[in-house]
């Protein structure tokens, strides 16, 4: 047996490296998605042969995630029940494409992760294999009762590493768990199961890696500029960037003034309640300057039935169904919907908040001379709204005539 593993040199999955070479006598082959998590991936590779891997794979996937991942759910404006900006949500389709990928290379039979049998990356991963290799063979140890039987806890897990010498940088005191990539980080377990909690007190506050409380951002605002062609950002403040390169901006911009924060209980797929702390600086402000153009340019219509999706495709992906036939047509529906989704939007930052300044686009379907309330000489001839109503209005009247209208 060849088994591929999703690697992160964690407690977790330095303990399943040794576990599965040992309790399946296979060969172990680890792998680490460099998805924008920047020191976490140092040491990987020599960590990785030290623990029992043959083998190790670091790849750069950064761009791919931003062009391939991100930015198609941007144009989707797609956030999970009205919160969740789905940043590992949608890292993890990515990395097990790429496991899949490696599997093939290696000629291995078997990939393997280290998600618990609770959460949602479960379905993420495997609902990935499968559609990408359903011939490949999933193994899933927190799902396997002997390796639950064996680790029972953290305490368990660490005394193993100490008892086989697997170098790994875990204590019983880290408060809760955190993943990172270039779109967010997220916080959860251990004190934040507690939905009372409060972790932007002074005593806690420390847990934050990308931005600043706003209580602490400047005292002065800051402007930016977003350059969007077809829904995609393409250039901050003048300055062309690549996908990667639009993040690490926002970010860098969204966390010096406290953007992009959210704490929320949200539904797992498996059915229990979560509680998640977040941060997506940058995501936050691609996310509404990409709002704006769009308010520019959409038709109403075509806005309000790709709106109507947004739950759907949401979901999608908080379940794991990135590869799934009903998110490829929901895709195509919301790429036509950005064909002239092009402009540039002004917005400014200030403590926590992002303020629209200003939006243009050659493609714009705003026309002052209709809208203006000023007297000034359109195509719109306010006479026409009378007919307009009326119309509107008849089965409001016959349902009034015909079966005594409303209940008030």
């Amino acid at each position: 047996m060849k088994i591929v593993l999703a690697y992160s040199g964690g407690l977790d999955t330095s303990v399943i490296v040794k576990w599965l070479r040992e309790t399946y006598d296979a060969e172990i082959v680890t792998f680490a998605a460099d998805i924008g998590q920047e020191e976490e991936l140092n040491g990987l590779p020599r960590k990785a042969r030290m623990t029992g891997a043959s083998k190790h794979y670091t790849l750069d996937l950064t761009e791919e995630f931003a062009r391939d991942f991100i930015y198609p759910m941007v144009r989707a404006n797609a956030v999970y029940e009205g919160q969740y900006y789905l940043g590992t949500s949608i890292a993890r389709p990515l990395i097990a494409k790429a496991q899949v990928d490696i599997a093939r290379k290696e000629k291995a039979d078997t990939v393997a992760h280290g998600a618990t049998g609770k959460g949602n990356d479960q379905c993420r991963f495997e609902l990935t294999y499968m559609a990408l290799n359903p011939r490949l063979q999933i193994l899933a140890p927190w799902k396997i009762e002997e390796f639950r039987n064996e680790f029972p806890g953290r305490a368990e897990m660490i005394d193993y590493c100490r008892k086989h010498r697997i170098p790994v940088e875990a204590s019983l005191k880290k408060p809760y768990s955190m993943d990172r990539n270039l779109l967010h980080i997220s916080y959860e377990a251990g004190i934040l199961e507690d939905p009372w909690f409060d972790p932007t007190t002074k005593a806690n506050k420390g847990m934050f890696k990308l931005s600043v409380s706003p209580e602490d951002a400047p005292d002065k605002a800051e402007y930016v500029e977003l350059e969007f062609q077809r829904g995609d950002c393409v250039a901050v403040n003048g300055k062309r960037l690549s996908p990667a390169g639009v993040l690490k901006a926002l970010n860098k911009l969204g966390g010096k003034h406290g953007i992009g924060r959210v704490d929320l209980v949200e539904n797992r797929f498996v059915g229990m309640k979560s509680r998640g702390v977040y941060e997506t600086p940058g995501g936050t402000i691609l996310m509404q300057g990409h709002r704006q153009v769009e308010s520019l340019t959409m038709d109403r219509e075509v806005m309000h039935l790709r709106d109507s999706l947004i739950p759907k495709y949401a979901e999608l992906v908080y379940y794991g169904f990135w590869f799934a036939p009903e998110r490829e047509a929901l895709q195509a529906l919301v790429d036509e919907s950005q064909r002239h989704v092009s402009g540039t939007v002004r917005l400014k930052l200030y403590k926590g908040n992002i303020i629209t300044c200003g939006r243009k686009s050659k493609y714009s379907l705003y026309d002052m001379n209709v809208a203006s309330m000023e007297g000034v000489k359109s195509w719109y001839n306010q006479s026409d709204a009378g007919g307009f109503i009326r119309l509107n209005g008849l089965r409001l009247r016959a349902r009034h005539l015909a079966q005594g209208g409303p209940r008030v």
